[in-house]
């Protein structure tokens, strides 16, 4: 089994994004250190620095390890249903780690993993699939902002507290200034963790993007 070290004060760049994906679903993105990251793995701070060069680095070593655990998924599929499955597996990757997609905010996504796992294989499965370049880059930009914006609003892991927060805000509405969200609460409540919300979405803009770009 591999050691998660390198040597015993040296941890791999991999151990620290796990610790540091620790701190943030455990105790909230605010909480992401070098400090933190450095007692969970038993090193001086400045370890963990050397290894990621900066905060952003840390982060992205996050993300990148996020992205690993994407499947690889091929072109043996049909650019739809492959398409739909990239995707997929980037927002359950997502909604599993929401600290992170607030820490991500407003910084690209260019980690190699991610690259590989779903930029790379998407776009050039829609060139094959007929897309022009530009079409391809922006149909991807359009599902990736989809899948960000799906996830970056709601944390899924805590369903319950999610609906029992909008209940309570829609409830203290006046029905008479906003009769359709207080008249119906129950819908728009449940709508909030609704993952079909995004799969149906997904597929709205995947086949759009079929019909428009491939003539399908």
């Amino acid at each position: 089994m591999r050691n998660n070290r390198d040597r015993a004060d040296q941890p791999t760049l991999e151990a620290i994004a796990e610790a540091a994906l620790t701190v943030v679903d455990d105790e909230g993105p605010e909480a992401l250190s070098f400090r933190r990251v450095a007692q969970l793995l038993g090193v001086s701070h400045a370890t963990v620095f050397r290894r990621c060069g900066d905060f952003d680095g840390l982060v992205n070593a996050c993300a990148d390890r996020l992205a690993a655990r994407m499947p690889l998924v091929g072109r043996d599929q049909d650019w739809a249903t492959a398409t739909e499955a990239r995707f997929r597996a980037f927002y359950e990757a997502l909604i599993e780690h929401p600290g992170l997609v607030a820490l991500r905010s407003g910084r690209a996504w260019w980690g190699p993993h991610l690259l590989s796992r779903l930029v790379e294989p998407q776009l050039a499965h829609s060139i094959a699939a007929g897309m022009t370049p530009e079409a391809a880059i922006r149909v991807y930009r359009r599902l990736y902002l989809l899948t960000l914006g799906a996830v970056a609003f709601v944390d899924h892991r805590n369903a319950k507290q999610v609906r029992t927060a909008a209940r309570t805000a829609l409830a203290a509405l006046d029905p008479e200034d906003f009769p359709a969200l207080t008249g119906h609460l129950d819908v728009i409540v449940s709508a909030q963790t609704d993952h079909e919300v995004y799969h149906g979405a997904l597929r709205q803009l995947i086949d759009a993007s079929a019909a428009a770009c491939l003539g399908r």
